[in-house]
């Protein structure tokens, strides 16, 4: 004798286990590419300011000045 549903009966809930399996899946991460990005642009300017700053820096002047006028 059939039951009264025409359905066929399932233990599992084919919708509901799909949504099982949604939720157990972890999200994809987007890594993004700015913030290294600016880091090394950040890290370059600083090298170039500080080469810059060294070559036309004068030179550091090791004997007095009044001992070699005389």
């Amino acid at each position: 004798m059939p039951l009264p549903d025409s359905r066929p009966f399932f233990a599992l809930d084919a919708r509901k286990m799909r949504l099982a399996d949604n939720l157990l899946i972890e999200p994809r991460r987007v890594e993004r590419a700015w913030p290294a990005l600016a880091a090394a642009g950040f890290a370059a300017a600083s090298a170039l300011a500080l080469a810059t700053a060294t070559i036309l820096a004068p030179p550091v002047v090791t004997q007095h000045v009044v001992r070699s006028s005389r």
